[in-house]
Protein backbone atom coordinates (compact mmCIF):
# COMPACT_ATOMS: atom_id res chain seq x y z
CA UNK A 1 0.00 0.00 0.00
CA UNK A 2 1.05 3.57 -0.95
CA UNK A 3 1.85 6.01 1.88
CA UNK A 4 -0.97 9.26 1.98
CA UNK A 5 0.97 12.03 -0.15
CA UNK A 6 1.90 14.84 2.18
CA UNK A 7 -0.19 18.13 2.77
CA UNK A 8 1.94 20.01 5.24
CA UNK A 9 2.04 23.92 6.75
CA UNK A 10 4.70 25.44 8.32
CA UNK A 11 3.89 28.36 10.36
CA UNK A 12 6.56 28.39 12.77
CA UNK A 13 10.72 27.94 13.48
CA UNK A 14 10.13 24.21 14.42
CA UNK A 15 7.66 23.36 12.06
CA UNK A 16 10.13 24.65 9.20
CA UNK A 17 12.81 22.37 10.83
CA UNK A 18 10.57 19.30 10.10
CA UNK A 19 9.69 20.44 6.51
CA UNK A 20 13.42 21.25 5.69
CA UNK A 21 14.00 17.87 6.73
CA UNK A 22 11.75 15.93 4.24
CA UNK A 23 12.94 18.25 1.62
CA UNK A 24 16.17 17.40 1.56
CA UNK A 25 18.07 16.55 -1.06
CA UNK A 26 15.04 17.62 -3.46
CA UNK A 27 16.11 18.20 -6.98
CA UNK A 28 14.32 21.17 -9.02
CA UNK A 29 15.41 23.01 -12.10
CA UNK A 30 15.58 26.80 -12.50
CA UNK A 31 12.39 26.76 -14.68
CA UNK A 32 10.30 25.50 -12.19
CA UNK A 33 10.70 28.45 -9.70
CA UNK A 34 8.30 31.21 -9.68
CA UNK A 35 7.94 34.63 -7.57
CA UNK A 36 4.42 36.31 -8.63
CA UNK A 37 4.93 39.38 -6.68
CA UNK A 38 1.36 40.51 -7.35
CA UNK A 39 0.15 37.45 -5.36
CA UNK A 40 2.78 37.70 -3.02
CA UNK A 41 3.97 34.24 -3.57
CA UNK A 42 6.83 32.27 -4.21
CA UNK A 43 6.22 28.64 -5.66
CA UNK A 44 8.34 25.85 -7.43
CA UNK A 45 7.89 22.64 -7.89
CA UNK A 46 10.44 19.69 -7.35
CA UNK A 47 11.22 15.81 -7.02
CA UNK A 48 11.41 15.37 -2.80
CA UNK A 49 13.44 12.25 -1.88
CA UNK A 50 11.33 10.69 0.63
CA UNK A 51 13.22 10.36 3.39
CA UNK A 52 10.22 9.61 5.77
CA UNK A 53 9.76 6.34 4.06
CA UNK A 54 12.48 4.70 6.25
CA UNK A 55 13.30 2.56 3.85
CA UNK A 56 16.92 1.13 4.66
CA UNK A 57 19.36 0.37 1.77
CA UNK A 58 18.66 0.48 -1.33
CA UNK A 59 17.55 3.76 -3.95
CA UNK A 60 14.39 5.16 -2.26
CA UNK A 61 11.60 6.67 -4.17
CA UNK A 62 11.06 10.50 -5.35
CA UNK A 63 7.75 11.96 -5.39
CA UNK A 64 6.31 15.53 -7.50
CA UNK A 65 6.13 18.39 -4.77
CA UNK A 66 4.90 21.37 -4.90
CA UNK A 67 6.15 24.16 -2.39
CA UNK A 68 4.67 27.46 -1.72
CA UNK A 69 5.65 30.51 0.64
CA UNK A 70 3.10 33.19 1.33
CA UNK A 71 3.36 36.87 2.19
CA UNK A 72 6.79 37.43 0.21
CA UNK A 73 7.63 41.18 0.08
CA UNK A 74 10.64 40.87 -1.72
CA UNK A 75 12.81 38.04 -3.00
CA UNK A 76 16.53 37.65 -3.51
CA UNK A 77 18.57 35.16 -5.55
CA UNK A 78 22.91 34.40 -5.28
CA UNK A 79 24.56 32.06 -7.13
CA UNK A 80 21.61 31.16 -8.97
CA UNK A 81 22.00 31.90 -13.11
CA UNK A 82 18.19 32.55 -13.51
CA UNK A 83 18.52 32.36 -17.52
CA UNK A 84 19.46 28.93 -17.01
CA UNK A 85 16.18 27.36 -17.02
CA UNK A 86 17.17 23.86 -17.62
CA UNK A 87 19.74 23.83 -14.69
CA UNK A 88 19.58 21.04 -11.77
CA UNK A 89 19.59 22.77 -8.10
CA UNK A 90 19.65 20.32 -5.58
CA UNK A 91 18.03 21.51 -2.03
CA UNK A 92 19.94 21.46 1.22
CA UNK A 93 17.75 22.98 3.76
CA UNK A 94 14.94 25.75 4.41
CA UNK A 95 15.47 27.97 7.15
CA UNK A 96 13.75 31.17 9.12
CA UNK A 97 15.76 34.04 9.89
CA UNK A 98 13.22 36.51 11.75
CA UNK A 99 11.13 36.83 15.02
CA UNK A 100 9.32 33.68 16.10
CA UNK A 101 5.73 35.44 14.94
CA UNK A 102 6.58 38.25 12.39
CA UNK A 103 8.44 39.23 9.56
CA UNK A 104 11.72 38.03 8.74
CA UNK A 105 13.43 35.49 5.87
CA UNK A 106 12.80 32.08 4.30
CA UNK A 107 15.95 31.26 3.22
CA UNK A 108 16.51 27.79 0.06
CA UNK A 109 20.02 26.88 0.71
CA UNK A 110 20.93 24.53 -2.72
CA UNK A 111 23.95 22.88 -2.64
CA UNK A 112 26.86 24.90 -4.67
CA UNK A 113 26.28 28.02 -2.62
CA UNK A 114 23.46 28.83 -4.78
CA UNK A 115 20.46 30.76 -2.24
CA UNK A 116 17.09 31.99 -2.41
CA UNK A 117 16.17 34.41 0.07
CA UNK A 118 12.54 35.51 0.80
CA UNK A 119 11.59 38.34 2.77
CA UNK A 120 8.30 37.30 4.61
CA UNK A 121 5.45 39.31 6.39
CA UNK A 122 5.06 36.39 8.74
CA UNK A 123 6.25 32.52 8.36
CA UNK A 124 3.73 30.42 6.44
CA UNK A 125 5.29 27.75 4.01
CA UNK A 126 3.32 24.84 2.11
CA UNK A 127 4.31 21.45 1.35
CA UNK A 128 2.43 19.18 -1.05
CA UNK A 129 3.03 16.09 -2.55
CA UNK A 130 1.34 15.96 -6.49
CA UNK A 131 2.42 12.47 -7.56
CA UNK A 132 3.04 8.96 -6.60
CA UNK A 133 6.33 7.96 -5.92
CA UNK A 134 8.92 6.31 -8.35
CA UNK A 135 11.76 4.67 -7.99
CA UNK A 136 14.86 6.59 -7.31
CA UNK A 137 18.14 6.60 -9.40
CA UNK A 138 20.01 6.56 -6.19
CA UNK A 139 19.84 7.40 -2.66
CA UNK A 140 21.62 11.21 -2.04
CA UNK A 141 25.06 10.66 -0.03
CA UNK A 142 26.63 13.27 1.88
CA UNK A 143 30.24 13.62 2.80
CA UNK A 144 30.35 14.21 6.22
CA UNK A 145 34.42 14.34 6.55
Amino acid sequence: MADAPLKLVAGDAEDLASLSALLQDAVLKVGDIAWLPKARRFACVLNRYRWEAGRAGGRGERVRAGLHVEGVTRAEVARIRQGARDAVLSLLAVTFEGAADGPGAVLLSFSGGGAVRLHVEALEVRLDDLTTAWAAKARPQHDLG
